[in-house]
């Protein structure tokens, strides 16, 4: 887990924490043994904490900062908890598996937020389509009814509006009342929420909902990652937090589903049921989190250390030594120094501007690569040339790519660094997008084997995209952040991610359309251009994170190393 999980030793005891230390054995002046440089032993106790070697949970709960005549010298807190970091460091995959499984379920059940945050925009979507919805909500032209294409795009970023102001007001409560309570209330006001949207009876009303509904739905993006690398090891950090990645694939993949078997339905219920689905989310989700542990880490920040050991304990497997970890968690959230505020995170002490900069950059840059298209992938395989039943059929193609891309993309992480994946990645989504371009620019862009073959690259695309830069983000975001502003950081990317891709939502319109500037997959110019400058950006600035303890990372941005160096720079520090 993110709180550095040794296993309990049986050398020297059930209790035995091994303490390395640069130092020799001397007798201080009440005659008991202390530890100085150039030796490494072994003792049984607790954990040690500002120096001291404590013998019971108690004693760390109650003396924390409490020191006494044989305190050891000064650091051997940090000693300790190096040990305990050493020990996450060597555990292997299938072995973190087997030591922290409620770890796992916990982190899978708070992304399910990210299923419903991607569950209800994609619905909206799809409903504009529906002969139900524009009969009930729309006006009739030509004979025809229709939404009007300004309540169209009003509707279209209703829910990510909502979800940019979510976002940024999500760390406050997150920070104050924990991960865990701030999930429920979440949970407990999209249900509430849903009854707008479940019983619109006109656009206003529904627009309004959708915006409350965002508003909400913008926190569980915040939440889930935060949580899942803050209660996973380190051999598990990389795939719990880009889980998020595929529960947003799942979510639209979901909403698509549930429309295509609604649309033929008669009178309101077509679309109602789509909006009442949320409400089974909702039932899921709340019995589940109301059971789970807290961060350890949110319960350290707030003093609450017997709450955060026992967390620690419902996360891990019994064998796993939750004292020791309970002093790695003490130890390097001390490290970090007081930071409460989106101020702090644009401060330059510590890194922490960088980390913030290279946080929003790497979720920034998904809309730069073009991902956005992919609400707008029916629309672009039937301009591409395709009928409407091949449109929708690679539409579907186009979701299941990226739930296959997402489980690939875990299965890389465990070769491969997070810095090549994502560098290797983006290279190849902004080659694909020229070529995109390049065909539809061709003499026979007009011909059916040119519109199969943009299909094709665009379905390549989303594949290389959720193997990459889709789930590979969301790791980067939680492990460049610091731990104390965590929260704010994925929260200011978030909102930033959030704004562009409404721009680029009210953009693509615009550039696709044939009463547009027309250009169709001619747009593959623009985005292979934006992912190119992405790419430079990325090498420069984005560093290799995976393999490294929290603790860690934190001294390789006080000490300003740069992306580059940071693997070089890790060696040495070890």
């Amino acid at each position: 887990m993110r709180q550095s999980l040794g296993v309990k030793g049986h050398e020297a005891g059930e209790n035995s924490l091994l303490l390395s230390s640069k130092s020799d054995h001397y007798k201080n002046g009440n005659g008991n043994e202390q530890v100085t440089e150039n030796e490494t032993v072994r003792r049984t106790g607790y954990g040690a904490i500002d120096g001291h070697v404590y013998e019971s949970e108690d004693e760390v709960i109650n003396g924390a900062n409490h020191t006494t005549e044989d305190d050891a010298s000064a650091g051997r807190d940090a000693v300790a908890a190096q040990a305990s970091l050493e020990k996450e460091k060597e555990l292997h995959f299938k072995d973190a598996i087997r030591l922290y499984p409620r770890a796992v379920v916990w982190g899978v059940v708070f992304s399910l937020g990210v299923v419903m945050l991607a569950f209800d925009p994609q619905v909206m979507g799809n409903l504009l389509a529906m002969s139900a919805f524009q009969r009930d909500f729309g006006v009739v032209d030509n004979g025809e009814y229709i939404i009007p294409s300004t309540w169209q795009s009003a509707l279209s970023i209703g829910n990510p509006l909502g979800q940019c102001f979510g976002a940024l007001l999500a760390g406050h409560p997150m920070d104050m009342y924990g991960r865990r309570a701030s999930f429920t209330a979440c949970t407990i006001l999209t249900s509430g929420l849903v009854f707008i949207e479940f019983f619109a009876t006109n656009l206003q009303t529904l627009l309004i909902g959708e915006l409350l509904n965002g508003l909400v739905l913008g926190a569980f993006v915040v939440i889930a990652p935060a949580y899942a690398s803050e209660v996973c090891p380190l051999a598990l950090r990389g795939i719990l937090t880009s889980w998020t990645n595929a529960c947003f694939v799942i979510g639209q993949l979901l909403a698509n589903g549930v429309t295509a078997a609604t649309k033929d339905l008669d009178g309101r219920w077509a679309y109602r049921v789509p909006f009442a689905c949320q409400w089974l989310g909702c039932l899921i989700v709340l019995p589940l989190v109301l059971f789970a542990p807290e961060s350890p880490w949110w319960l350290v920040r707030r003093g609450r250390l017997s709450d955060a050991a026992d967390a620690l304990r419902r996360l891990s497997a019994p064998e796993v030594d939750v004292k020791s970890a309970l002093a790695a968690i003490i130890e390097t959230d001390k490290r970090e120094q007081s930071q409460s505020t989106y101020r702090d995170c644009f401060v330059t002490d510590g890194g922490n501007l960088r980390r913030t900069e290279i946080g929003i950059g790497v979720y920034a840059i998904q809309v730069f690569s073009g991902i956005y298209l992919i609400g707008f992938g029916t629309l672009f395989f039937e301009l591409a040339g395709l009928n409407t039943e091949q449109a929708f059929n690679m539409g579907v193609a186009f979701f299941v790519a990226g739930l296959v891309g997402s489980i690939l993309s875990w299965i890389i992480m465990g070769f491969a660094g997070r810095r090549a994946i994502y560098l290797h990645g983006l290279a190849v989504l902004a080659v694909l997008q020229f070529l995109i371009g390049i065909s539809a620019s061709s003499s026979y862009a007009t011909s059916k084997a040119t519109a199969w073959t943009q299909c094709l690259l665009m379905l390549i695309w989303n594949l290389v995209y959720n193997i990459s830069i889709g789930p590979i983000c969301f790791v980067i975001l939680c492990e460049v952040s610091a731990a104390k502003a965590r929260a704010k950081v994925i929260a200011i990317a978030t909102a930033v991610q959030a704004a562009l891709g409404m721009a680029v939502t009210l953009a693509i319109p615009s550039l696709m359309n044939p009463d547009g500037l027309d250009l169709r997959g001619k747009t593959g110019y623009i985005w292979g251009t934006l992912a190119a400058l992405s790419w430079f950006w990325a090498f420069v600035r984005v560093p290799e994170t995976s393999g490294k303890t929290y603790e860690e990372l934190d001294r390789l941005f006080e000490q300003g190393v740069k992306a580059r160096d940071f693997q070089r720079e890790h060696r040495i520090l070890l």
